[in-house]
């Protein structure tokens, strides 16, 4: 695969952005928040889908210059409808609002509708821990195609509906959770396919309701499943809760609508830990903690433990100094888009 360096490739992306009628400094957001994506190795979030992107341009299905509209605000509350403007671009400005908040009221809550895809979820909360706060952000994809079986069931009636939480630190990299109440994430099914890679088992089931390790088996039919595989009634119960508090809270309802564009719903919470303990106390201990769980002596085929986003911030360190690889099916569509906006020449491979 063809690698590409961080620098490069976001400027290509916001070229394309800005050629597609993004304003510049909508487009720079969303390039900056795909490309992140890429660098820390959650490619399924990354400039994949840059060419989804401009198609939902196209379509009308995204306005690129949207601007988020407050419907409801108290001091420590903010309703948003986001215009189908860039989740990127709404999610942030909301996030930004939401932190503002918490600092005069030290709790502060937030839902969005009617914005499009978000991209990688952690991004938000992770402005909060980088404020000092603890930051916690659910989605929905509103009435958008389904993708998700609830357990039990073997036909989509849910999202693949995520959730992020993110503490306040000062370790090198940031410490997070971020992760899909179904048993993958569903771009994770789209590298697999780009890949021609098999999928593990408890993934899917095919149109005849049988497990597959076929990543096209969900195109052809099939659904995806809720996590935890034969405790998947755990990742089931929190897919219910996400899709309650990020769609039925902000008044997008449940279901699908046939017709419907992509429609990410979202819950922000932002926490002043100094509401409860003396904020410097409580980011020592949970750097304590860090040590403390690091410390355990590691199984057998694992070399070590890791904290929730230590991987993503080693791989955002070597692909940093490497280069961020890109598969050649994404690369291919990436020149498409480049040769119609007449900016292909700014991606050019580092190897």
């Amino acid at each position: 695969m063809p690698s590409v360096g961080a620098e490069e490739l976001t400027a290509f992306a916001t070229a394309a952005y800005e050629a597609a009628g993004t304003p510049p400094e909508h487009a720079r957001i969303v390039a900056a928040h795909q490309v992140g994506a890429n660098l820390v190795g959650h490619d399924s979030h990354g400039v994949v889908l840059l060419p989804t992107y401009v198609d939902r341009i196209d379509r009308g299905h995204i306005v690129p210059a949207a601007r988020p509209e407050i419907l409801n605000e108290s001091p420590a509350t903010l309703a948003v409808n986001g215009g189908w403007g860039f989740g990127p671009v709404i999610s942030e400005w909301t996030m930004e609002r939401l932190i503002a908040k918490a600092r005069e009221m030290r709790v502060a809550a937030a839902t969005v509708r009617e914005q499009s895809h978000v991209g990688r979820l952690a991004d938000y909360p992770l402005m909060a821990a980088k404020a000092g706060f603890i930051g916690m952000m659910m989605a929905d994809s509103g009435q958008s195609p389904k993708a998700v079986a609830p357990f039990g069931g073997r036909e989509a009636r849910l999202g693949t509906n995520p959730l992020c939480i993110a503490f306040p630190s000062d370790l090198p990299g940031p410490i997070f959770i971020d992760m899909a109440t179904s048993a993958v994430a569903a771009g994770k099914l789209n590298v697999a396919r780009a890949r021609k890679q098999p999928i593990p088992l408890g993934w899917l089931l095919d149109k005849n309701g049988n497990p597959t390790t076929d990543p096209n088996a969900q195109s052809e039919g099939g659904v995806m499943l809720p996590l935890g595989g034969p405790e998947g009634h755990k990742g089931y119960a929190l897919s219910f809760a996400v899709e309650t508090l990020a769609a039925v809270l902000p008044g997008l309802g449940f279901g699908v609508d046939p017709k419907g564009r992509h429609n990410d719903g979202t819950f922000m919470l932002a926490i002043d830990p100094g509401a409860f303990s003396p904020a410097d106390e409580f980011k020592a201990q949970v750097e304590g903690f860090v040590r403390y769980l690091k410390q355990t002596p590691p199984a057998k085929g694992f070399e070590e433990v890791l904290y929730p986003g230590e991987i993503e911030y080693r791989t955002s360190q070597r692909r940093g100094r490497e280069g961020i690889p890109i598969e050649d099916s994404t690369w291919g569509r990436l020149t498409e888009i480049g040769n119609r906006f007449g900016c292909a020449q700014l991606l050019r491979a580092s190897g």
